[in-house]
């Protein structure tokens, strides 16, 4: 019967270290979950910075007319405006290939994180349902532990009975 309660408690006691760990498992879950809010957070800044970059777009091209009507006198402005465009075009394409990359990391960890939570229950399933059998395992282990003492003491009274009967005789 000690070895049964001894049992019970290496159970117990591995289930517990199993609880805690899907915990410490669920805070790490938390953590990444804060990472990717504060990673949305700097999309939503980076949003309002390509709205000021459509602005600033915009203020290039109203520059880009003014330097073509100085254009047809001046060879070196028309040089210079070139440059501009060249480097807006970098920008917008170095802005959208960055803009790409983030949302590729962003579905990556979106899907990440969707595979801990499912992973996070099935695991609370898994340790529910031993919750569940470790509870019909004592439920049935406490009957014949008293089924036992009843027989202990039936055992005790006929044995009494029987060194009466003895001493009668």
């Amino acid at each position: 019967m000690e070895a049964d309660v001894s049992k019970m408690r290496n159970e117990l006691q591995s289930r517990d270290s199993l609880w805690r760990r899907i915990q410490l498992e669920c805070q790490q879950l938390h953590t990444e979950l804060l990472k990717i809010k504060e990673y949305k957070d700097m999309q939503e800044i980076q949003t309002k910075q390509e709205s000021s970059c459509v602005e600033l777009t915009e203020q290039l091209e109203d520059k880009n007319t003014e330097l073509l009507l100085f254009a047809e006198s001046q060879e070196h402005q028309e040089e210079e405006l070139n440059k501009i465009r060249n480097h807006v075009y970098r920008e917008e394409q170095s802005h959208c290939s960055e803009q790409e990359r983030m949302k590729t990391e962003i579905s990556d960890l979106t899907e990440e994180l969707h595979q801990k939570e499912i992973t996070i229950a099935t695991i609370m399933e898994k340790a529910s349902l031993l919750e569940k059998q470790l509870k019909m395992e004592l439920e049935t282990k406490h009957k014949l532990l008293t089924k036992q003492q009843l027989l202990e003491f039936r055992y005790q009274v006929i044995k009494s009975e029987n060194t009466h009967l003895k001493e009668m005789v």
